[in-house]
């Protein structure tokens, strides 16, 4: 069974069987006709995961505690990832992908189907859509009046309980995605967030967009202050923020190329700030387009 989905504008196909497709409900509502302008398609399928040997290595990700293990292989024209949930746990899937990243073959441990094409969709949306300006994010989103807002910052600095803040101090903020929106450089030059199938712990699927009104990068402190940063200032915090390989000197440069971008078109801020309401409403005040009048608390 094959279906096809749209994020971000941009459409990708996951073949699988019946029931694993039928897990695959964060997707549904991203789900389209098939579509000429395919970008990547995902086939499923079964036997054992494919095995390293004969290949070389170029890269490991252990870099986070709490994330998967991804490590990636090279050979000829094609590329092979293979992953574990844990930082040493045991290999549960791996993906052998051509080097262009159209064509993706995954296979995977019983039991970890959704984990499986999960990992893989992520990481070639992010990889094949770079070419038409699209950047995934490690983000929380908040649409309100209209406009989104993109909070940044490594895992544990309170990305998800800054939106939920957001959500308690303004009836009409709505959480757009938690943790991986894909932001696109339109060609009228607006910049758009939008929603995916991909929210981390919160089931937040939607598909929606809104104009980009500023990024935030967040910083844990023992007071709410927050202030412009100047490009130089906000590159590094967005580089971070941006799924790609570093390792690859040519992604890397369709990465840099479309951050100046965005920092040319959209303000990014600092924001040190306490886990409360008033840190919501001081970065509202400060980061929107107008001025914010229909908090809860005035």
């Amino acid at each position: 069974m094959k279906k096809y989905y749209k994020v971000a504008e941009q459409v990708f196909g996951i073949e699988a069987a019946e029931a694993t497709s039928a897990l695959l409900d964060n997707y549904a509502p991203f789900e389209v006709a098939e579509d000429e302008a395919v970008r990547f398609t995902i086939v499923v399928e079964e036997g054992p995961i494919s095995s390293a040997e004969g290949w070389q290595n170029v890269y490991t990700d252990t870099s986070d505690e709490d994330m998967p293990r991804i490590e990636l292989y090279q050979r000829a024209e094609e590329w092979l990832f293979r992953v574990s949930t844990t930082k040493e746990g045991e290999i549960v899937s791996a993906m052998r992908c051509s080097r262009n990243w159209r064509e993706v073959h995954v296979s995977l441990l019983p039991g970890y189907e959704r984990f499986a094409i999960d990992n893989a969709a992520m990481l070639v949306f992010a990889f094949a859509t770079l070419e038409n300006q699209t950047l995934l994010f490690h983000s929380s989103v908040i649409v309100r009046k209209g406009v989104g807002y993109l909070f940044l910052g490594h895992s544990g600095t309170g990305k998800s309980t800054h939106s939920r803040q957001w959500l308690a101090a303004f009836d009409d903020a709505v959480l757009l995605n938690d943790d991986n929106p894909a932001v696109r450089i339109c060609e009228d030059g607006e910049v758009r967030v939008y929603g995916s199938p991909w929210s981390g712990k919160t089931p937040c699927y939607r598909n929606e967009e809104a104009p980009v009104a500023a990024l935030v990068q967040l910083a844990q402190a023992p007071h709410n202050e927050i202030k412009r940063l100047k490009m130089t200032q906000a590159y590094p915090y967005v580089l971070a923020s941006v799924s790609g390989l570093k390792v690859l000197p040519e992604m890397m440069d369709q990465i840099y190329e479309s951050i100046a971008q965005l920092l040319e078109l959209s303000p990014v801020y600092l924001l040190e700030c306490l886990p409360n309401l008033d840190a919501a409403q001081l970065c509202a005040q400060t980061c929107s387009p107008s001025p914010c009048r229909t908090d809860k608390t005035l």
